[in-house]
């Protein structure tokens, strides 16, 4: 049995790098042969996964949830077991699948060998493991600097949407899920496949294996007055607080496995914190594409 581990030199604030050894040894009790490969780029690392996936029995990285979208791509079309270091600032992926969040913990996921084929979304010719979304904050996600983030952890993309995005924007959308219409303006959307977002479990209730996606709205009004615009902040932090379950006028909830929202050209999309593409789009539920080690006795 050959495993294949990658890592980038700045992953987890160094402690990947740091804990080398360590993380090889405890590999070596499922595999008898560890290679381990620091990585310098995205591109790199989407390369390697490639042939890591043909070439041995697992491939296991350590990154953040942009890690796991980048190693997503890569790993499409593949039946071989992935496995899952969650180094990063939030780790969405990793709480929506309850893998710890310490190295130890999530290795201890990995040695016990248990794997699930999990689903994502297809967006056009890209992926994403937890979550499509446009509108209020999302874009802090992307544009939070790197160094920032280093240093003050999760709380960095606070500092970055105070700063950068407090007007929310205004966009119109027409929902299509599953034959069901939806129409109205806006100031945010999600599309959820994960449970967890910005650290918080507003998707409790779902699953990465049901082959069904959720969809969020926060309605507003088209011309909003002030008073229409401070609800929304409002909004916002019940969203979070309580999930998207939660019963109020102005957030609507969907659930299907294909949507189709058009909007704006100028509305950006965020893919798993990553900036993705523009305008209308069509996502997919692509049902148990991903073959991941996950914990053992754990809802996925």
């Amino acid at each position: 049995m050959r495993c294949l581990f990658l890592y980038h030199h700045g992953s987890g604030r160094g402690r990947v790098g740091k804990k080398l050894g360590y993380i090889k040894r405890r590999l070596h009790r499922n595999y008898d042969e560890v290679d381990a490969v620091q990585t310098t780029s995205p591109e790199e690392l989407m390369e390697r996964v490639k042939a890591g996936l043909k070439a041995y029995d697992a491939v296991i990285f350590s990154g953040g949830d942009g890690t796991f979208n980048d190693v997503l791509q890569a790993a499409e079309g593949s039946t071989t077991p992935l496995g899952y270091l969650p180094t990063g600032t939030v780790n969405d992926v990793a709480r929506s699948l309850d893998i710890p969040r310490s190295i130890k913990g999530a290795l201890d996921v990995i040695l016990s060998g248990r794997t699930e084929k999990l689903d994502c979304m297809k967006v056009g010719e890209r992926r994403a493991m937890y979550i499509v979304a446009a509108g209020a904050f999302t874009s802090a996600t992307y544009n939070t600097p790197q160094p920032l983030k280093r240093v003050m952890g999760a709380a960095a993309y606070a500092v970055e949407a105070i700063l950068h995005n407090l007007d929310f924007q205004v966009f119109p959308l027409k929902i299509d899920c599953d034959g069901k219409t939806f129409e109205s303006s806006a100031v945010l959307v999600f599309v959820l496949n994960g449970r967890s977002v910005a650290g918080w479990p507003i998707n409790r209730s779902a699953s990465m294996k049901d082959g069904k996606l959720e969809v969020v709205v926060i309605r507003q009004a088209s011309r909003p007055n002030l008073f229409q615009k401070l609800t929304k902040y409002f909004s916002l932090a019940t969203l979070f607080l309580f999930g998207c379950r939660v019963k109020k006028k102005d957030i609507v909830t969907l659930s299907g496995k294909h949507i189709k929202i058009e909007t704006e050209n100028d509305v950006v999309w965020d893919f798993d914190g990553e900036e993705g593409m523009k305008g209308s789009i069509e996502v997919t539920a692509e049902r148990g594409d991903v073959r991941l080690f996950v914990p053992r006795g754990k809802k996925v």
